[in-house]
């Protein structure tokens, strides 16, 4: 798990669309902010638009911090925090510091995310509640959160 957690990072900031996708479920589902992808094809349009594109073009980074899993056979609940950082005329500069939720499931092809769910640490309960449900091992469900 940790392994499609860190790898996420490189892979997106690449705009590697495919392999970026092929880290979750074909049915899995990404709800960041606002943004709620189901499946791969979704994701692999995520990497190519052009707000995605244009950051990987002014410089970026998806720097993923470390991963608290907690594993129940063949699924695991994990939290983790992530910094974005961009590139400017004056240095990099950290432009947002995200929660993240993650379930995964073990496949035929190895562990894959199933579900992530993210939310800016900009005093937002919902980003308390994803990181305490996450190290606590608590599945949020399904459900979107707003």
């Amino acid at each position: 798990m940790t392994r499609l957690v860190t790898a996420y990072g490189p892979l997106v900031d690449s705009g590697d669309a495919e392999t970026v996708a092929a880290l979750w479920t074909p049915d899995g589902t990404y709800d960041v902010d606002g943004l709620f992808m189901q499946g791969r094809d979704d994701i692999v349009a995520m990497v190519r638009c052009d707000a995605h594109q244009g950051l990987i073009a002014r410089g970026c980074t998806h720097l993923q911090g470390a991963v608290h899993a907690n594993v129940h056979g063949d699924e695991a609940i994990a939290a983790s925090h992530s910094l974005l950082v961009i590139a400017g005329d004056k240095g990099f500069r950290v432009v947002r510091a995200t929660a993240h939720h993650w379930k995964f499931v073990r496949t035929d092809a190895g562990w894959k995310v199933a579900r992530r769910t993210s939310r800016a640490l900009d005093g937002n309960p919902d980003a308390h509640h994803l990181l305490n449900a996450g190290a606590h091992g608590t599945d949020i469900g399904d459900r979107r959160l707003p």
